[in-house]
């Protein structure tokens, strides 16, 4: 299959890295996912907030001496005055750094791919998504799950009719690494600092995933909320537990649920839509695998590749059928269909229509909007409240 960027533009797309350096488990993540399917070549970053520690990571990736900077001011003004200079800024720094790096690209020209969630506050959202419009520039969130080929199915499925109108949804995330009482957490850690990590550790974590999985799956936009936010740990500041009851646009209603704090549960990200004509049950765990429940009719298994593959997943499949991809895969989904929209903006053509399905500002913009709001419930002893 031909490289659309190359096609497009005749080169890679050169990329700067903001973050995930040294020990970043999300950093490598960007970084492999940018590489995975050859449409980006990382040439400079800021891998750390010590400049010595960034250069010697940077040199180590393989980046040039030359391109090695002290602060990422100085990294896009350089950049801009290049004529090699970059063309993408990927951010992965700590969440309330996401707005000010954001919009320092996008002022400088640059597209962006940022790690979730968009901002801590709605404000900076509000601000981040209307920049990104008047710039006119391209900008992905990385909200990763969207990536997986049974998700981008189930999807197509909806918009296809197969689930008829959408009726319930239920969606958990629930993990189990902060479940441990008898285990601290440095407060060193910005993820426990409610000023650099955002105002619930758990919805801006995670359940900004299972907000922006529900409404990418359904079509559907979150009308109100009655939720409770807490934490289940004795003694924690942070939120490790939210839930809600969801009333959606079109007078579904649905179940949310999101904690870190299950012992034992590893990474469970799991969603059931019921629609008049059937149901579609997916889970993290076992991505493989999309199970549809025809209201009339057995149980059916839909596997990437698989019979009744629709072209919105057969886009996101790499080898053949019966053959497994995961979570390095998915996140290099977004990354490449951000690129093939990149390319077609520099080069004046217009991408392929199912690649711009990745999550942007608006996007983004909503995903705060509902951490939000569902604090504002949980404050309201759980009273409903319009998103």
């Amino acid at each position: 299959m031909l490289n659309p960027v190359i096609s497009m533009i005749g080169r890679r797309l050169r990329l700067a890295v903001i973050g995930g350096g040294p020990g970043s488990f999300i950093g490598a993540m960007h970084r492999q996912a940018a590489r995975l399917d050859d449409r980006y070549e990382i040439v400079t970053g800021i891998l750390s907030s010590d400049p010595n520690r960034s250069k010697q990571a940077g040199l180590e990736l393989g980046m040039s001496a030359d391109r090695m900077y002290s602060s990422v001011q100085e990294l896009l003004d350089a950049e801009a005055s290049r004529k090699d200079g970059i063309d993408v800024v990927a951010i992965m720094t700590p969440n309330d750094s996401h707005y000010d790096y954001s919009i320092a690209a996008l002022e400088h020209g640059f597209d962006v791919i940022c790690d979730k969630p968009m901002t801590n506050t709605l404000a900076e959202a509000e601000g981040l998504h209307k920049k990104v419009h008047e710039t006119g520039l391209i900008f992905c969130l990385t909200h990763n799950y969207t990536g997986y080929p049974m998700v981008r199915q189930a999807k197509a499925m909806v918009q296809d009719g197969q689930l008829g109108t959408i009726r319930l949804v239920q969606v958990e995330y629930v993990q189990g690494g902060k479940a441990d009482e008898e285990k601290t957490f440095p407060t060193t850690n910005w993820k426990f600092d409610p000023i650099r990590g955002g105002p619930s550790r758990v919805m801006g974590d995670i359940g900004t995933h299972a907000h922006n999985l529900t409404r990418f799956i359904t079509g559907l936009e979150v009308d109100e909320v009655a939720a409770e936010t807490g934490n289940i740990v004795p003694g924690r500041i942070i939120h490790d537990f939210a839930g809600a009851m969801l009333r959606f646009e079109n007078g579904a209603r649905g179940s949310f649920w999101v904690t870190q704090a299950a012992a034992g549960v590893e990474n469970c990200l799991r969603i059931r839509v019921s629609g008049t004509h059937g149901t579609l049950e997916w889970m993290q765990e076992f991505p493989q695998a999309l199970t549809f429940k025809p209201l009339h009719g057995p149980s059916q298994n839909r596997t990437p590749g698989g019979p009744g593959t629709l072209p919105m997943a057969a886009r996101s499949n790499r080898i053949v059928a019966g053959h497994p991809e995961g979570f390095h895969e998915a996140f290099a989904n977004l990354y490449s269909d951000a690129a093939e929209a990149i390319a077609a903006r520099l080069a004046g053509l217009q991408p392929d229509p199912l690649a711009l399905y990745f999550p942007n500002s608006w996007d983004g913009l909503l995903g705060v909007r509902f951490v939000e709001r569902v604090i504002e419930s949980s404050n309201a002893n759980g009273q409903w409240v319009k998103c």
